[in-house]
């Protein structure tokens, strides 16, 4: 792995300044994942630091830049619309720029696509391109051309990017970039790369930092949290690094994600159990509680090694509770296989489920294998899931109440005068309270359920 330092580019941000009469406006627009989100702050930080400001209107920007994401065909589809959009922005002010980068970009016929498709695009980059922005953009005002960068996969870790955090007590911490499984329906491998760790006195140093600013919960990230320190000179793994976390001092908490079950160990259970800064809930994608589906997916664990850790978590850690992914209708699953994915999910009892039914990625191995379920069916199996989650989560939702616990208090709830907090366990709950709790931990007494959302009172 190699890694590089961010350092600022004095003389394309004086092309720029010199471009414009005055600071020039960029809105950024980012799509998909956590990782997606960290990104977008990256790239806002990068645009404050060449001498742009940031306007939250399409409307009043010089420059306009959607971070898009690849994972399912729909997210291609809007971001694609949004970019049509933009056709009358660029008739009425010519001199905007319209920019488009992150996963989709990464991707040779997306970029083959804009070539052709959208003239009025001016600017096109990769996942690893964010700190090359000023000098892209500098490009592009001088040589009056359209800068669309052919992909390529940039196999560094580039420390100390510029960022603009949207939160002033929640934050994102990447430890790890791209992928090594090729999960047979993933496009992430192809458009994040091979994994990469960040060394760990690193981390440690932008931890220590959020922490010391005050941040209230910090989440690290990866494709794949769990095989954290592959490829690194010491020997630290993924718990290593949580242990090493949790000595800094101060009053946080830490949540990650995501994790995938092939990487998961007793460990790390251990570790979660024994440290009280870690939030205890795990998200650990199955995707199906079929074997048959897991061996074509190329997840390399099955169904009775996924329940193994599982039940090792319940033991080890009283009152965890679990999220995961389910995939729903991937190409030929059959009724038999989705029944044991129910099966699954109810011997689980997960608290959250995130589902999706099947996407076909161009250039994963699933996209050319017989998928002869048709949309209604696959829209049949997911509403049968969603009903049984629903089911299970209500009852774990309504068994908390009567519990006084911490909370961190995150925003205003729809109904006026209330507020919503989020548990270790990760439900949220709403109770009547100041404003000025927003970022701060509050005791709240659990009264009341609605559904999935806990309602409460601020305890006496």
């Amino acid at each position: 792995m190699e890694k590089s330092v961010y350092t600022h580019d004095a003389a394309s941000a004086a092309a720029i300044a010199a471009a414009y009469d005055e600071p020039p406006l960029a809105y950024v627009r980012s799509y998909g994942c956590q990782q997606n989100v960290n990104d977008g702050e990256k790239i806002r930080g990068v645009l404050l630091d060449c001498g742009f400001g940031i306007t939250d209107s399409a409307e009043n920007a010089d420059l306009i830049l959607f971070n898009t994401c690849a994972v399912r065909e729909h997210a291609e589809q809007r971001v694609f619309g949004n970019v049509g959009a933009l056709k009358r922005l660029k008739e009425k002010n010519p001199r905007l720029m319209i920019g488009l980068c992150g996963c989709m970009a990464q991707q040779p016929h997306i970029v083959e696509k804009v070539r052709s498709s959208y003239p009025y695009v001016d600017l096109v980059f990769g996942v690893d391109g964010i700190d090359t922005l000023p000098a892209l953009i500098a490009q592009r005002l001088g040589q009056k051309k359209r800068v669309l960068q052919t992909p390529v996969e940039r196999n560094a870790v580039v420390e100390a990017v510029p960022i603009r955090r949207d939160s002033g007590f929640r934050a994102w911490l990447p430890i790890m970039y791209g992928c090594d499984n090729f999960c047979t329906y993933c496009i992430v491998p192809y458009v994040r790369g091979r994994e990469r760790s960040r060394l760990p006195e690193d981390v440690l140093k932008e931890f220590t930092q959020l922490v010391q600013a005050g941040y209230k919960e910090i989440t690290l990230l990866g494709q794949n949290v769990n095989s954290y320190g592959k490829g690194l000179e010491v020997p630290v793994d993924f718990a290593d690094l949580l242990n090493m976390l949790c000595a800094v001092p101060g009053d946080y908490q830490i949540r990650f994600m995501t994790s995938h079950p092939k990487d998961a160990s007793h460990k790390l259970i251990d570790t979660i159990a024994a440290q009280p800064k870690i939030c205890k809930h795990l998200h650990l994608p199955v995707q199906s509680g079929s074997d048959r589906i897991l061996h074509e997916m190329n997840r390399h664990y099955n169904v009775e090694q996924y329940l193994e850790l599982m039940n090792y978590a319940k033991q080890r850690v009283p009152g965890i509770t679990f999220s995961s992914d389910i995939i729903v209708g991937f190409p030929g699953e059959t009724e038999e296989d989705f029944a044991k994915t129910l099966e699954l999910v109810e011997h689980v009892g997960y608290m959250q489920l995130f589902t999706f039914i099947y996407s076909k990625r161009t250039g994963t191995r699933a996209a050319l294998m017989p998928d002869p379920a048709t949309h209604k069916e696959k829209a049949e199996r997911m509403g049968r899931l969603l009903a049984l989650q629903d089911k299970i989560a209500m009852q774990q939702v309504a068994s908390m109440v009567g519990q006084t616990v911490r909370v961190l208090v995150e925003g205003a709830a729809r109904t006026e005068g209330m507020l919503t907090g989020r548990l270790d366990n990760n439900l949220t709950v709403e109770f009547a309270a100041a404003e000025e709790m927003i970022g701060h931990y509050a005791k709240v007494s659990l009264t009341g359920a609605r559904a999935t959302v806990l309602t409460g009172e601020l305890a006496k």
